[in-house]
């Protein structure tokens, strides 16, 4: 039986490839990788209050967390990587609400057009994944759903980072060596 995080997995995937906001290699990059226990252990209380009321924000807050780790790994990853409190930073700088417009404006710097385009493919990623977390038939309340959510921020987290590499004008295609 294929688990949540990867049917998550293929349904992100394919319909981030379709819109053109990765690519359909996805990236390695160890480094924002890891950082995912240090995060999640900090977003859950936020995103399990979150959830009980708007699942899709508390999901997609995810993959803009995921973003803006990918920009941060660009831009200064010496001083991020030894941070352990990165989820509280963007969560504060303008209060849980707004982490979305903090990210997509003062840490990726987008303009409105782009922003506006970029919020649309997160609601719809995080709309898709509350879908799938839904006919999951997992009991509310139970282990087995906090361990569902959690594979589910895992994969918003993950598709985050990617499109945010990819925003960054990473390409990820196979390299040939030799002739």
């Amino acid at each position: 039986m294929e688990t949540m995080e990867n049917i998550v997995r293929a349904d992100l995937h394919s319909y981030l490839v379709s819109v053109g906001a990765v690519d359909e290699r996805m990236p390695e990059c160890i480094d924002i990788e890891e950082k995912w226990e240090e995060i999640a252990r900090a977003y859950m209380p936020d995103g399990i209050r979150e959830f009980n009321s708007s699942p899709v924000v508390a999901l997609g807050w995810m993959m803009f967390i995921g973003m803006a780790m990918a920009a941060s790994w660009d831009e200064n990853w010496a001083e991020c990587r030894e941070d352990s409190e990165l989820y509280e930073y963007l969560r504060d700088a303008r209060g849980f609400d707004y982490m979305d417009e903090y990210i997509l404006e003062d840490i990726m710097h987008l303009d409105r057009n782009v922003s506006g385009k970029y919020s649309r493919i997160v609601a719809e990623c995080a709309s898709r994944t509350n879908s799938i977390l839904v006919r999951g038939n997992v009991e509310p309340g139970t282990k087995a759903a906090f361990q569902a959510f959690v594979s589910c921020l895992h994969q918003m987290y993950l598709m985050g980072m990617a499109f945010g590499l990819k925003h960054l004008g990473y390409k990820m295609t196979p390299m040939t060596f030799g002739a």
